[in-house]
């Protein structure tokens, strides 16, 4: 992303470094909303349907863990991108052997195509349910949105994390109108959130779908990457405010993330869970939404999934340019970046495949790729000679590993279940 800032904005960051300045944390906002992309895209939607479809607010605790999970990764990330001035794939490219970096940037590669799938054919079953268009043409004006929106990084970071902000406004505010919509059970929602349960075996099963592909590989490589070098850092008492205020965005725009999760989850538990609990699919969840909640929930809601497409959408071609640029040094034009990535969206589409089906296989291509990043991460966050006083503390590093146990345990988990391999205690369907 281009780093052009005023000299105005400069000289504001400079005045709040060195204690002048009035607007804190508050000027430094942006990277993690931007990221926060990641964990409010289509991917997310029909698994959250399906969980308060299925399990009404029991597994709202689930959603609760992951979020926590989702806060450390971007929050080490961030940190790695202002303490080293570099990202997580240009720090890959310079410490590990040759062949592994061409591995780690294939997988990631692959990682990026999953990721444009989904979020493709969000946008694109948006505009096809709202407009009455048929899916391939919403996935053509999914991708000309997208790359309009691109065009606007020429202008520097501050306009697109303004573009993006908007966007994660809209999908937010359409779930508080969803949640003032549907009749939620406000002290079933809050003793669900507060208390682990597992009813059976298939909510097990969703548990895993929702752990399992909450950190996603493109916002742990994006997030390092919108950091570096945003702000000229004077001295390590200017970096620890930095790393403060960037701490304290992670805190508040995953927190909105999470909330956005629940209330999904809320609606579709207010919504289905009583006479529908079947519900696992997008379509199935507008059609419903009319005649359970009227018209405007119905609409709201499609509108906060094309939201979602097109934000989500243009993160991933920032993250996927940023990846290749950092592990081969190559800087692709955006067109043509665009074009690779959405191509196998478009195949998928073509060849008639459910558009469900390829959102849950993206999601297992993502649990493949995921290690990749999360290990690197935690090996770079707790090396003293890369990170200095920055680095990771025991109480840290112990956090991180188990937070990456879980998720990775869960996500072999998932793979297990989509090839029919048993495991013990585990439905493979």
């Amino acid at each position: 992303m281009s780093s052009t800032i005023t000299g105005r904005t400069q000289a504001a960051f400079a005045d709040v470094l060195a204690g002048k300045g009035r607007r804190g944390a508050w000027l430094f906002a942006g990277p993690a909303v931007v990221a926060s992309v990641a964990y409010m895209d289509p991917g997310n939607y029909a698994t959250n349907i399906q969980a308060g479809a299925g399990y009404g607010y029991g597994l709202l605790w689930v959603v609760l863990v992951a979020n926590l999970i989702a806060m450390l990764f971007q929050a080490l990330s961030a940190r790695l991108g202002i303490v080293t001035g570099r990202n997580l794939a240009e720090l890959c490219r310079e410490h590990f052997p040759a062949p592994v970096v061409w591995i780690m940037w294939i997988v990631s590669e692959i990682a990026a195509m999953a990721t444009d799938l989904a979020e493709f054919l969000g946008g694109a079953i948006g505009l096809s349910l709202l407009f009455g268009m048929p899916l391939m043409a919403g996935m053509v004006v999914t991708a000309i949105v997208t790359y309009g929106i691109l065009l606007f990084e020429a202008r520097g970071f501050r306009t697109m994390e303004l573009i993006i902000g908007a966007l994660v406004s809209i999908i937010g505010l359409s779930f508080i109108i969803e949640i003032f919509i549907a009749p939620i059970a406000w002290g079933d929602a809050v003793h669900g959130m507060v208390t682990p349960q597992l009813a059976d075996i298939n909510a097990l099963t969703i548990a895993v779908g929702i752990i399992g592909a909450t950190v996603m590989p493109h916002a742990i490589y994006l997030h390092s990457g919108l950091t570096q070098d945003r702000v000229a850092i004077p001295d390590q008492a200017a970096r620890r405010k930095v790393v403060h205020f960037s701490n304290v965005e992670v805190v508040l725009a995953l927190a909105v993330a999470g909330m956005v999760n629940m209330a999904m989850v809320m609606m579709a538990a207010s919504a289905f869970h009583a006479g529908h609990s079947e519900v696992a699919e997008i379509e199935t969840a507008y059609h419903l939404l009319t005649p359970l909640l009227g018209g405007a929930a119905a609409s709201v809601f499609l509108v906060s999934l094309i939201a979602s497409g097109v934000s989500s959408s243009v993160v991933g071609t920032m993250a996927g340019q940023m990846i290749m640029q950092g592990f081969t040094t190559w800087r692709l034009p955006v067109w043509f970046r665009r074009l690779v990535t959405m191509i196998p969206a478009f195949v998928v589409v073509a060849l008639g495949v459910n558009a469900t089906s390829a959102l849950v296989m993206s999601q297992v291509v993502l649990s493949i790729a995921l290690p990749v990043p999360m290990v690197a991460l935690i090996l770079f966050a707790g090396r003293k000679d890369i990170m200095g006083e920055f680095a990771t503390g025991p109480l840290l590093r112990l956090l991180a590993i188990l937070g990456a146990t879980i998720v990775l345990l869960l996500n072999f988990v998932l793979l297990a279940q989509v090839f029919g391999i048993d495991l013990p205690g585990f439905a493979t369907g």
